[in-house]
């Protein structure tokens, strides 16, 4: 069943790079027989595999869902880098898969020196990665799986791994359909807004698609910036915002039910750290720079929310600011947004059952013998799920820690190494120092560009998923 479920993805990769060879036909680029080569290998792969499980039992496990997840984001990846590759604009494997990658997971760093260089055929496939990652390669197999007569919950499980999240729906495949409405709905949206304010249609969807998925790849090298449009700025920080907000709290907007939305305890994290942070930014700009009152704001709102929500544009380059201002940034890149959005980072609610688990051990301190729960929008947290969360939060230091020495082995800085673990674990782009905002990833060493791939899985997979894969009781049958 496995190989059945990978195979049909492939086919819709495949259907997904004629598409792009269909934009590479339409401007005369040179690319278009990289898509068709690469689009007919999928097609053969995707069919062998298909033909491999064709007596599949109808039957997924809860272990078969992590295999499909990790597998899914490897194969669209491996098969996607292939336009890259084979057209010759990335002529290195490691390059053309860092970069597929970082556009799957929406990542957005890049190792690209001159961005604009590309055929709009390899531009739209960069952003379409970002797109079909935005909301999960995992989320559209589970809106397919009913054509095999299977269930998604176990998918989701895996995709989803160590958070709760609200069911809309008693049918998971129906609330993924539903996701993905308003999703493709906030990307049509931002199309139109983004053409009335000087785009071209072509820089329009594509911003869209990097938007709306939290990705942050840009049709210019310089990013947002190159526009230099207050308006733009202002839309894109909108919708960048929208999608760092859970999913299924904007499907109960949408339906109407207003107080689970508005009392949401997430939301009000989310929204008090953009405002609060923001404000603080703000505020060091005008001091410290020849900013206005209006641009250090929106300066400083642009770079907070396309942080705080791992998009990852750029509308100025944060490290020629004062260092305490692009240091509170580097917190804001271990944030995150909301769970159950678009985001990478550690997510606001386990921030706030983490502030609660530490409020209640100070009241335990003084009062020993109190049962104190931790209750969030009026739920209590299991102890069980206050472990995971625990345990999640101990890995994600750790892995931070452990690769930013192993890319200090490599002679990379301590302030570029450490910029380049948070942001691939966070998935958000910019790093620190010389990979920051208004730089490339390309300089780093190769094996670090290994590494971060597999740091950029890793945070979109939320940890577990990946980690559970080596582990030798995971194998054993029970």
């Amino acid at each position: 069943m496995i190989y059945r479920i990978i195979g049909f993805l492939l086919l819709i990769e495949s259907a997904m790079l004629l598409c792009c060879s269909g934009v590479s036909l339409f401007y005369g680029g040179d690319d278009l027989l990289s898509f068709l080569y690469s689009s007919g290998l999928c097609i053969i792969v995707g069919f062998i595999l298909l033909m491999i499980g064709r007596n599949a039992e109808r039957y997924l496990g809860r272990r078969d869902g992590y295999i499909i997840v990790t597998t899914s984001w490897l194969a669209f990846s491996l098969f996607g880098m292939l336009p890259f590759y084979i057209s010759g604009y990335i002529p290195t494997v490691t390059n053309a898969f860092f970069e597929t990658m970082s556009g799957f997971t929406t990542t957005g760093a890049s190792i690209l020196d001159d961005i604009e260089r590309l055929p709009h055929g390899l531009l739209f496939w960069r952003s379409m990665t970002q797109w079909i990652g935005g909301l999960g390669i995992v989320f559209f197999t589970i809106a397919v799986l009913p054509i095999f007569g299977v269930g998604g919950i176990q998918v989701f499980a895996a995709e989803a791994s160590g958070m709760a999240h609200d069911k809309v729906h008693p049918r998971i495949g129906i609330t993924a359909k539903w996701i993905w409405s308003i999703y493709a709905g906030m990307t049509g949206i931002l199309v139109v807004l983004l053409t009335l304010g000087g785009m071209d249609v072509f820089d329009s969807i594509c911003h869209a698609f990097t938007t709306t998925s939290t990705g942050g790849f840009s049709t210019k090298q310089d990013s947002i910036a190159y526009y230099n449009s207050p308006y733009i700025e202002y839309v894109i920080t909108i919708f960048m915002f929208l999608s760092g907000t859970n999913f299924t709290i904007l499907l109960f907007l949408a339906t109407g039910r207003f107080k689970k939305f508005f009392g949401n305890a997430e939301l009000k994290w989310y929204i008090v750290s953009i405002v609060l942070i923001t404000l603080s930014i703000a505020a060091g700009l005008y001091f410290t720079t020849s900013m206005d009152v209006e641009e250090s704001f929106r300066k400083s709102l642009f770079q907070v929310t396309s942080l705080h929500t791992s998009t990852g544009f750029a509308t100025a380059d944060y490290m020629t600011w004062r260092p305490i201002l692009w240091g509170i940034l580097a917190v804001v890149m271990l944030m995150g947004a909301c769970a159950g959005s678009t985001t990478g980072g550690i997510k606001c609610i386990r921030l706030l059952i983490l502030s609660k688990i530490s409020r209640n051990e100070f009241t335990h301190i003084t009062h020993p013998n109190a049962v104190l729960p931790v209750r969030v929008n009026r739920q209590v947290i299991s102890p069980s799920l206050r472990s995971t969360i625990l345990a999640f939060t101990f890995l994600y230091a750790l892995i931070i820690i452990v690769s930013t020495l192993i890319m200090m082995g490599m002679n990379m800085g301590m302030v570029e190494a450490l910029g380049c673990a948070i942001s691939s674990l966070g998935n958000m782009g910019p790093g620190l120092g010389t990979f920051g905002p208004s730089s490339s990833w390309n300089a780093i060493p190769e094996v670090s560009k290994w590494l971060t791939a597999f740091l950029m899985l890793l945070g979109r997979l939320e940890i577990f998923t990946i980690i559970l894969l080596f582990i030798p009781d995971f194998w054993r049958k029970n």
